[in-house]
């Protein structure tokens, strides 16, 4: 049975389903579908949605094997090198599909179980990190001592240099970073660690259905414990402005084109600025807990500001930017960091 893939789409559709379907909306108003073959004598499939949830199983009762899917398992953030674009902060939704027999509990693999051990597979090899096409022509890397020094050169761009610890930047067999180059690589990775009765694993990657301006940018957090600190992961994320309470789409997409796959970098990181070739370079630098993080690349494609690039304290550097742009209006600032999460801040001046 052919599943619609396409963005936004129920994920497997139940209207493709030949089958009697009784419908049930929650107090939530989501509606969950379970389907039921008209005939007893034909093989059929039953579709069941969790309620107030968007997970469930496929179950083909004709000695075929069973499907469990979860629909927005989890987000990848991350930032890689583009020979066109240079360094590009992401955010892609993660949909998953497990194959296989059912175990002696009667699951393929146990609910709560997906979503800390899957999750931990994506993250270790795609989240908060540097993907890097190590088969791109344009790019040269260099192994040393559990860190890795890679470097994108471009007539256009110039070059971009990052020296980080080597648990920051994954190097991939690909020539250009994209979902669907992806897909295959982290389907392999999480089928390793799948247990036995799990015959394969199918992903869908893809960016959130945005209804304005967003833009993408790159970024790291020295004081952070966690995976924040490496100096180049990113997020593709959504902006409104509100001016006196009102959406203002143009000043949206203002902020969308400034820090388009831009590099929001803390003053205090700031090393030196150099000219190569009749180009002006910043260089910035930190050691974090994770070990010593470097990152050069052209100043016009870097915006430095006086804190830390929280979401929290770009919220803030929004507002008070439109607010002093704009004396004697409100201003209410609502900055994401990647899907459904971000911070606001209010300014007037």
């Amino acid at each position: 049975m052919p599943y619609d893939m396409s963005e936004g789409s129920c994920f497997p559709p139940a209207e493709s389903l030949n089958h009697l379907t009784l419908y049930q909306t929650n107090r939530l108003n989501i509606t969950t579908p379970i389907t039921f073959a008209p005939d007893p004598i034909v093989a059929y499939n039953v579709v069941f949605f969790i309620p107030y949830s968007i997970k469930g199983a496929i179950s083909e009762y004709s000695d075929t094997m069973s499907t469990l899917f979860v629909n927005q398992m989890t987000t990848i953030d991350f930032s890689y090198l583009c020979p066109e674009r240079g360094l590009v902060g992401e955010s892609l939704i993660v949909d998953i599909l497990l194959t296989g027999d059912l175990n002696n509990e009667g699951m393929i693999f146990d609910f709560s179980h997906v979503k800390k051990q899957i999750k931990q597979s994506i993250d270790q090899y795609a989240d908060h990190v540097l993907l890097v096409p190590a088969e791109c022509s344009a790019i040269e890397w260099l192994p040393d001592h559990n860190r890795i020094d890679v470097t994108l050169r471009t007539n256009h761009l110039g070059y971009i240099q990052c020296r980080a610890p080597e648990e920051a930047i994954t190097l991939l067999p690909l020539k250009r970073i994209t979902p669907e180059a992806l897909t295959p690589l982290l389907e392999q990775k999480i089928m390793d660690n799948m247990p036995e009765n799990v015959c394969s694993v199918e992903l869908r990657l893809y960016p959130e259905s945005i209804d304005g301006a967003w833009y993408h940018y790159s970024h790291g957090l020295k004081k952070h414990q966690g995976n924040c600190q490496r100096i180049a992961h990113g997020h593709r994320s959504a902006i409104h402005i509100l001016l006196d309470g009102q959406r203002i789409t143009t000043l949206e997409q203002e902020w969308a084109n400034r820090w388009d796959d831009i590099y929001i970098a803390t003053k205090e990181d700031h090393l030196n600025t150099f000219t190569v070739q009749n180009r002006d370079y910043h260089r910035f630098g930190y050691t974090a807990h994770q070990g010593y993080f470097e990152l050069t690349l052209t100043t016009d494609r870097c915006c430095l500001i006086d804190t830390d690039s929280t979401v929290e304290l770009l919220a803030d550097h929004i507002a008070k930017t439109v607010a002093t742009e704009n004396p004697g209006h409100q201003i209410q600032a609502i900055a994401y960091e990647g899907y459904q999460k971000g911070a606001t801040a209010e300014s007037v001046r």
